[in-house]
């Protein structure tokens, strides 16, 4: 039986719901953010490492919501792969409250950070995973077809990074983490000067 296709506004829809459940994931995490019982300046800056995690993955989902609608700008029709890719990515992006909120109260610990990296690399390979068949199934447009060219080297780029910190982080949390900044760098703005590193 031929696989059953839906056009844009099938798209739509599928993109709606990605919106609502990233909206989700914010909305926990911020949750997670306990104000302190006893006042004073002196028990809210003890929160830092609550906080600084929680900044870090804010930063984290909003690239990859920016860049999951840059994305669905080239699909045209929904297909099965199209909806359990995208249903993979939600899935691990729905495991970063848990390992912010475990960064966070683990004020940084080598453990917290691996369980942290390994969480930030999922979703990295499940956007991938997306996009490809986004390539294969979307728009097959000169503009689609070199936004998907330099998104994909981008996208192996910050896997490797992502795995190279999960093995740093045995010889220091904190080069863990500075692996997990260098792929933010990647992708926070639409253009930039690192994108001519991926430029054939």
């Amino acid at each position: 039986m031929p696989e059953e296709t839906e056009g844009r506004a099938g798209v739509t829809r599928v993109e709606a719901y990605s919106d609502a459940v990233i909206a989700i994931v914010v909305t926990i995490m911020v949750l997670e953010m306990h104000a302190p019982e006893e006042p004073g300046w002196g028990h809210l800056l003890h929160l830092w490492p609550i906080f600084t995690a929680y900044a870090l993955s804010f930063a984290y989902v909003s690239i990859y919501w920016v860049n999951h609608h840059r994305l669905f700008h080239h699909a045209t029709r929904v297909t099965n792969g199209l909806l359990w890719s995208n249903i993979a990515l939600i899935f691990t992006l729905s495991l970063i409250p848990f390992g912010t909120a475990y960064l966070g109260e683990q004020i940084f610990s080598r453990d917290a950070t691996l369980v942290y990296m390994g969480i930030m690399l999922l979703p990295s390979v499940a956007y991938m995973w997306l996009q490809r068949t986004v390539r294969r199934t979307g728009s097959q447009s000169e503009e689609s077809q070199a936004y998907h060219r330099l998104a994909l080297r981008k996208g192996a780029a910050a896997s490797i990074v992502y795995a190279s910190g999960i093995a740093l982080t045995f010889v220091s949390p904190a080069l863990g983490l500075a692996c997990a900044a260098l792929v933010a760098l990647f992708w926070c703005l639409p253009a930039s000067a690192l994108d001519h590193l991926f430029e054939r």
